[in-house]
Formats: structure tokens, sequence, C-alpha cells
């Protein structure tokens, strides 16, 4: 169907009278006809960022979280001075916590510079930054049991914590949360691959020490059989045991971390190239514009992950000193207290953005973010501990070996169809609960 152009300031009488939208199907026609639309106003109305405005964005942007930097040369100063072990640990406890945002803020704004792929891939490699600092502190410092709670901690947090808070605070404004169903399924899939890497040295431990057994009794009850049936089974013994159970753990162990590490680079192909419609925002909004330079967001990048490992130095070691002033153990410290650091600011953006209908990015923060730690940064450790010679492996304890296999069929269940509901979030949360407990008493 055509129509008769209209024109600006064309004298027509009736015609002379032209409206928006009319103006609008003009452009479309011309769109159509082969003409060229002028870019929009509101594109080019962005002024690129200036080293003030950086500075104001970092700084005055989020006041609350500005407010708490406070706490960072606090605790910095009586942790050098070696003060009170449970003050220190509060005070850097409370100082990470802006610093993480901080951290993630530089990360997201020094990604808006760059092209998509390298943006999710920094996003990918920072967004962890300080659960893997503090890791690898406590790696340094021998105590692979905290390093291993912290792991599981983090993961756990995220599935059960994080996700059910974001299912009932949506779901209080919305009664169905919908989200993409496939992205989703892909990244519980990857963790049942995570939860295999932990499941396989935990299973190879109660193998090996079955068949020790199995063989101990046949030596005891062949021995009059004679000496050729005795040496034949001790032969056979020794060709499959020569190495001690934790050698054999720590070699399974690292041959699976590098698989995994492996593994986890294909994802990030998939995410970020090959299948990245799977991931891309489809909510309405304006493209977003970096509020920071490229050099203040490095800058900025660089000055707190130097205050994230300087606080996590002190706080690592103040963990002894609660552990023992407070009645509770290493494990009940990494699994539940270690996490709250370096996720409460982005636990806070993903309970944030559920309110709003955003479910994608909710469970992008919550179940990638799990992702993320259970493919890249366990196995990285495992990998760092071989380096630095400390015998940082797979093998969890079977009460959290459990505890994860469980969770992640738990949380695969409930996002698998692409819905959610308060109620399924509030199970989430009482699952949490009822580990919270268990881990307290453990």
């Amino acid at each position: 169907m055509s129509r008769r152009p209209v024109f600006v300031g064309q004298a027509d009488g009736a015609d002379n009278t032209y409206s928006a939208a009319m103006l609008e199907d003009d452009k479309q026609i011309g769109l159509e006809e082969g003409g060229e639309r002028k870019p929009d106003k509101k594109h080019h109305d962005h002024e690129p960022p200036t080293v003030l405005s950086s500075l104001k964005h970092f700084f005055i942007s989020s006041p609350i979280i500005t407010a708490m930097l406070v706490f960072v040369p606090i605790g910095i100063a009586l942790g050098a001075t070696k003060q009170n072990g449970t003050v220190v640990f509060i005070l850097n406890f409370l100082a990470i916590i802006p610093l993480a945002k901080l951290l993630g803020e530089s990360t997201e704004q020094l990604a808006l510079h760059t092209s998509q792929s390298v943006g999710g891939l920094l996003n990918a490699t920072f967004g962890n930054a300080v659960e893997i600092i503090i890791a690898i502190i406590c790696l340094k410092e021998g105590l692979v049991r905290v390093v291993q709670a912290s792991l599981i901690g983090s993961i756990l947090s995220n599935l059960l914590l994080v996700l059910g808070m974001c299912f009932v605070a949506g779901g209080i404004y919305f009664p169905v949360l919908k989200f993409n169903s496939t992205a989703a399924q892909t990244s519980s899939g990857i963790l049942f691959l995570s939860v295999l890497a932990v499941v396989v040295p935990a299973a190879l431990k109660v193998q090996i020490e079955e068949d020790v057994v199995e063989a101990h009794s046949h030596l005891i009850n062949l021995t009059h059989v004679g000496n050729e049936t005795e040496i034949e089974l001790k032969h056979h013994g020794s060709a499959t045991s020569g190495l001690s159970l934790d050698s054999k753990l720590l070699i399974l162990s690292r041959g699976t971390a590098l698989v995994m590490l492996v593994v986890y680079g294909m994802f990030l192909v998939f995410q970020l190239h090959t299948h990245k419609q799977f991931y891309a925002d489809t909510e309405d909004g304006d493209e977003e514009h970096p509020e920071m330079t490229v050099v203040m967001s490095i800058v900025f990048l660089a000055s707190v992950t130097v205050f994230v490992a300087v606080c996590s130095e002190y706080l690592v070691g103040s963990i002894e000193t609660i552990t023992e002033a407070w009645g509770i153990s290493e494990t009940f410290a990494g699994m539940i207290l270690l996490p709250i650091v370096g996720n409460a600011a982005e636990h806070l953006t993903a309970v944030t953005v559920a309110m709003k209908n955003k479910l994608d990015l909710s469970i992008g923060v919550a179940v990638g973010s799990s992702q993320q730690i259970a493919m890249m940064v366990v196995p990285l450790l495992v990998v760092l501990g071989w380096i630095i010679d400390q015998p940082m492996s797979l093998y969890f304890h079977a009460f959290e070996t459990v505890v994860l296999f469980m969770t992640v069929i738990v949380v695969h269940s409930l996002i698998s169809d692409g819905e959610s509901n308060w109620l399924e979030g509030a199970m989430l949360l009482a699952v949490y609960l009822i580990l919270g407990i268990a881990f307290f008493v453990l």
C-alpha cells in the first residue's frame, strides 16, 4: 500500500499538520526506498567519560558502599599492629564487602570499553576475584580445609541463599517468574560435571580402602596354602598400591583439574561466541555506556585488588582466633562466613534485579558464579597447590560431597522448566538454613 509522502513545510492546507506518528512512518518509508536514517539524537547525547567523572562515578554512585570504605584503613591498621584477632577479623570482613562491589564495578566499566566477547571474558575472570584471593592466601598458609570449605560454601551460598532470595523477592511482585531455560539447563549441566569431579575422588578413596581390607583378609586366610600363593598376592598388591592413598588422590585431582579447565574454556567459547544468543539480554532498554575511562578503570581495578589482598591476608590470619573465641569450627567459618565476604554486594545486585523481574540476570549471577567457582576457581587452586607443593585435592569430606550433589539436583529440578515462584525460593532458603545448622554442629 502506497501513500503520498508529505514534506515538512509543505503549504497544502490540511497536509500542513504533520504529526509525529506520520513523521515516523515517513522515515520508515524512506528507509524501505533506500534512504538513510539519521542517527537518533539520544544515542549521541552521552558525553565520553573523563577523569573527574570517573572519580565521581566510582565514589559517589553508591553512597553506602563509599561509607563502608572507612573500614579498609582501620582494618589494615589493626591487622598490621596485631591487635585483637576477633576485632581484626570483623573489621576486615566489613572492609572486603565494599571492595568486592568496587572491584566488580571496575571490571564492568572496563568491559564496556571492549567487545562483548572480551567483556564477557573479563567478567568471567574477575567475577570471583575476591574468592580467589582469599583462597590463595589460605592455601599459602596451608589451610587446605578452609580453602575447600570456602569453595563449597560459595557454591552453596549462590545456589541456595542467593537464588532462593531472588525467587522470593521477585515472587512478591510477580506471581510467575520466567527466564531462559536453555541457558539455565546448560549451566546446571556444567555444575553436574563439577559434582562428578568431586564425587570420583571420594568414590576412589572408598574403593581403594575396600581393596586394601580385602587384600589383607586374603593374605591372612591363605597363609596356610603355601609361599607360592602368598607371594602372588603380595606381588599383585604391590603393583596396584605402590603409591600412598593421598598420592593417588592428588594425581587424580590434578589430572581432573586440567580437564575441567579445558571444559570451562570450551564453555566460554560456547557462551561468548558460538551460542551467545542463548545468553543475550532480551530486556528492552537503552544501550549502556561506560561511566569511567579505560585508564581509570584499570587503575581502580588494580588498586582495589591490592586492598582486597591486604585485607584478606589479615582476615585469614585471624580465622584461628575467631574459631577459638566463638567456639566454631574452621569448616563453618569457611562454609558460611567467608562466602558472605566476597558475595555480599553481588548478592544484593541479584536480588535487586529479581524484584524487577529480570530473572535471567539474577540466575546469571547466582548459577553463573557457582559455575565459575566449580569449573574455574576450584581446579585452578588444585593446580596452584601442585605448583607450591600444597596437598590441595578434589577429595572433599563425604558430608560435603553429598550436600553438593543433592544441592545441584534440587536447583536443576527447579530451574529446568524456565519458571519459578516465591515458594520455590522459600524451599531453597530452607535447605540452606538446614545445612547451616548441620555445619555449625559438625
